[in-house]
């Protein structure tokens, strides 16, 4: 999947991570979908992004998770487009969805963990990001 011909935005970056996140268990439930929508539609980062290249992203992301080797596609594309000023700001995108239905699975949580290694965020501001994400997220 390497021969795309445009490369992703750094926009498109933080959505291919958000979904992948979501997907990571084989169940994209609802209130990740719509943290992923209202991040897109909320957030400064997103402020001039198209919100319909979150199909386009998401159909990459699948295709991606089809592959052998799709998740180091994956973490090559993000390495490639993101600048790594992001790099935090990403991972706190992802700790959010995977928080966003109040319970983490084991895929979710080894997706983070790959996150934080593959984009080097260190162990104490990951664990700051995780705290954060789990206070935004908390029910009664």
């Amino acid at each position: 999947m390497n021969d795309i011909t445009h490369p992703l935005s750094p926009q498109d970056s933080l959505v291919t991570l958000m979904i992948a996140v979501s997907a990571s268990d084989e169940n994209v439930r609802t209130a990740e979908l719509v943290k992923i929508e209202s991040a897109v539609n909320n957030l400064p980062i997103f402020g001039t992004y198209d919100a319909d290249r979150i199909r386009v992203m998401s159909t990459l992301v699948f295709d991606l998770f089809e592959q052998e080797d799709g998740l180091d596609a994956l973490f090559g594309l993000i390495r490639d487009n993101l600048p790594e000023r992001l790099f935090e700001t990403a991972y706190a995108l992802a700790c959010d969805v995977a928080a966003a239905d109040g319970t983490l699975r084991e895929a979710e949580l080894r997706l983070l963990e790959e996150i934080r290694y593959e984009l080097n965020i260190d162990r104490l501001h990951a664990a700051a990001i995780e705290r954060g994400a789990r206070a935004r997220h908390l029910s009664e």
